[in-house]
């Protein structure tokens, strides 16, 4: 039977959910920077992105955030117009490892492709194994190595 995910969206009440899981070992270990919460928070109403907690059972398990590609975007190269980029981390440490990730972002993508997104992008660590795995079981194929303002990146593309 497939998981029932839900994903509402993140509000300023969501932040010491995410302070905690920014703080995790397993989360710190790839969202590492300093100024990231204070990124997430000060970007809850910009309008190229989205931001969601996502839920299974009505028990929170992850972030997920959607985003317009825009100049930070450059070096994923040219992408079809209204392309989205996503990022996302399993906060719930005994939710790793259970498939959750690659279904989760499944079920969202299959939503953005019925509404007409022509293609999702995704960057993650070239040495994040397990988020790699889990793209790659959402359907994300490999392309190459990105030079991204955060450093280099694994460009991975799913088309519908």
């Amino acid at each position: 039977m497939a998981h029932a995910y839900t994903f509402r969206p993140m509000t300023r009440a969501d932040m010491p959910l995410i302070r905690r899981w920014l703080d995790a070992p397993h989360v710190a270990e790839w969202w590492h920077d300093p100024e990231t919460l204070e990124f997430v928070g000060g970007d809850l109403d910009h309008p190229d992105l989205a931001q969601f907690i996502v839920s299974k059972d009505g028990q929170a398990l992850a972030y997920l955030q959607c985003y317009q590609l825009g100049e930070w975007h450059l070096s994923f190269g040219p992408q079809p117009t209204g392309t989205r980029g996503l990022d996302q981390f399993i906060g719930e440490a005994d939710m790793l490892g259970c498939g959750h990730g690659s279904a989760f972002i499944r079920a969202f993508i299959e939503e953005l492709f019925v509404r007409g997104v022509p293609r999702i992008v995704i960057d993650p660590n070239p040495a994040n194994t397990r988020a790699i795995r889990a793209y790659e079981k959402a359907g994300f194929l490999p392309q190459h190595i990105i030079v991204t303002p955060d450093g280099p990146a694994l460009l991975m593309i799913r088309d519908p």
